[in-house]
Formats: structure tokens, C-alpha cells, sequence
């Protein structure tokens, strides 16, 4: 059996540029970290880490607006 990943929920103001968000994140050890990769957000409102497994979802009701 595979253990769940860790899901973070983030706010659209969380979010940097056009709808992406970073990992590791801040919240994640030091001695486990990998390199930073920027996972896209906007397009399903979902997106996962390709190293670790994090995903990365908007919070319910969260829209990523166009500027």
C-alpha cells in the first residue's frame, strides 16, 4: 500500500504570476528538499510535484483571475 501524498490548499492571492506555485515550499524540511520546480495552478486548479508527489490545489471556491 502507497502512502498518501500531502496535499496543500492555496488561496489565489498564494498564487505568483500566472496561476503557478513553487516546490519544495517554505513549510517543507531543509533535509529533504529537492530541487525548485513551479507547478502550474491555473489550467485544472490542480497540479502535482513531480519529485515528491505534493499536490497543489486552489482552495473550494478559489478562482485564479486574468490580469
Amino acid at each position: 500500500m502507497t502512502e498518501p501524498q500531502a496535499v496543500v490548499e492555496l488561496a489565489a492571492a498564494e498564487l505568483l504570476g500566472p496561476g503557478v506555485t513553487f516546490c519544495p515550499n517554505p513549510k517543507m524540511s531543509l533535509w529533504n528538499a529537492h530541487p525548485k520546480v513551479f507547478i502550474d495552478i491555473a489550467t485544472t486548479g490542480e497540479g502535482k510535484c513531480p519529485y515528491c508527489g505534493t499536490v497543489y490545489r486552489l482552495k473550494a471556491g478559489e478562482q485564479v483571475h486574468a490580469h
